[in-house]
């Protein structure tokens, strides 16, 4: 508690409302529903992947939102980020209720608390990690206790003090997010001109050849074996999956450079992952990624490359479970460079970009970790 300050538990200066259930009895309304979804990272919300339900028209009229509501995380979370996390809605105009893994805290006397001044107290309470301590999981769910998070102390100063609280603390975070937006921008310019000269190198020249996988490299799918995960023994080898390593296990199938390829899974349409990744030295692989392996590594390099490039669509199967099979994998047409020499330039090309990719990454982590942890300073300088 800052000293000279007096406080007020959250629940004595605001009332709480639980979240809505749709219900079945009509009359229905169509309403914006906030979700946990909606919670970005920097602890706003997004408008634009509002989900718009017809719910039953007594419910909603007990839980429209009003602005200067504040929306908190009762359920969800995770190990890394716990639940409790809360966020201002500050329209003014549409039809928008809250789910039932919400509860809205609404102040009760707006001359004596700014919701503002209460939004950047309870994420500071948040971020100093007072949450998590409040949460328990069951199923895997974490659900906060929420009678804690209402004995939270608030403090009661004069509103022109939380005014000018509020003003310098605006001022400061919006600094730091331009700062965070420029990295992000930077980045994704980075990466568009890199896919643009990733399309470019790719393009058939003349005297390329047109090749499929079998005549590139030998498959190894034959070697792959799946394990359960009840059946799988802790160890230091890893034991990749569809889109890369899912666990470690005590034993290994390949000790090579190899090049692995999705078999299945909503990554081979979502792209998400990569689709083709390199595996090198001791390793499992299961069912869930086919297994190439190449004579040379500047060849298996650019048709890591191509798959990049590559739009898969026409060769996989299945709508619920996605597929791409061996028999389609092997009957893809490969445009390649004759000359290894040529598959080399391009590969360190591109190998050459992507390293300057990363490092803009590795830039823009550091530089969003630099920001969060400005503004937990701040926080903590104002209310500590």
């Amino acid at each position: 508690m800052k000293e000279g300050w007096s406080y007020k538990k959250l629940g004595e200066v605001c009332d709480t409302i639980n979240g809505l259930w749709k219900g079945k009895k009509p009359p229905f309304v169509n309403v914006g529903v906030i979700r946990n979804a909606n919670f970005t990272k920097d602890f706003t919300l997004r408008f634009d992947n509002i989900e718009y339900l017809d719910v039953e028209e007594r419910q909603y009229s007990k839980r429209k939102l009003q602005k200067g509501d504040l929306i908190v995380e009762k359920s969800g979370g995770s190990e890394k980020q716990p639940v409790g996390r809360a966020v201002l809605f500050d329209r003014e105009n549409g039809e928008f209720s809250f789910s039932n893994f919400t509860s809205v805290l609404r102040i009760k006397d707006k001359n004596t608390l700014l919701s503002e001044f209460l939004y950047k107290y309870l994420l500071f309470i948040y971020k100093r990690g007072d949450t998590s301590t409040m949460q328990k999981a069951t199923t895997g769910i974490h659900n906060i206790e929420f009678e804690k998070y209402l004995n939270i102390d608030v403090p009661c100063i004069p509103l022109a003090e939380q005014r000018s609280i509020v003003a310098r603390l605006d001022a400061a975070f919006s600094h730091i997010d331009a700062l965070k937006a420029n990295a992000e921008k930077q980045l994704n310019e980075a990466r568009k001109l890199f896919q643009a000269e990733l399309t470019e190198c790719l393009k058939p020249k003349e005297g390329w050849e047109e090749k499929t996988l079998p005549k590139l490299s030998e498959n190894l799918d034959s070697i792959r074996k799946p394990v359960t995960k009840k059946d799988r023994t802790e160890g230091i080898y890893p034991y990749y999956g569809a889109s890369g390593i899912v666990d470690y296990v005590d034993n290994y199938l390949f000790d090579e450079d190899l090049l692995c390829i999705s078999e299945d899974g909503a990554n081979l349409l979502m792209r998400t992952y990569p689709i083709a990744f390199p595996i090198s030295g001791k390793a499992w692989v299961n069912n869930h990624a086919h297994v190439l392996r190449f004579k040379c590594m500047s060849t298996q390099r650019y048709v890591e490359y191509y798959f990049a490039e590559l739009n898969l669509d026409e060769y996989i199967t299945g709508a619920a479970q996605p597929k791409l099979t061996q028999k389609a994998l092997n009957s893809i047409i490969i445009n390649i460079p004759s000359s290894l020499a040529e598959q080399r330039s391009i590969v360190s090309h591109l190998d050459s970009l992507s390293s300057n990719i990363r490092k803009l990454e590795e830039l823009q982590q550091k530089t969003i970790a630099e920001c969060d942890a400005l503004k937990q300073a701040m926080l903590r300088d104002v209310f500590e």
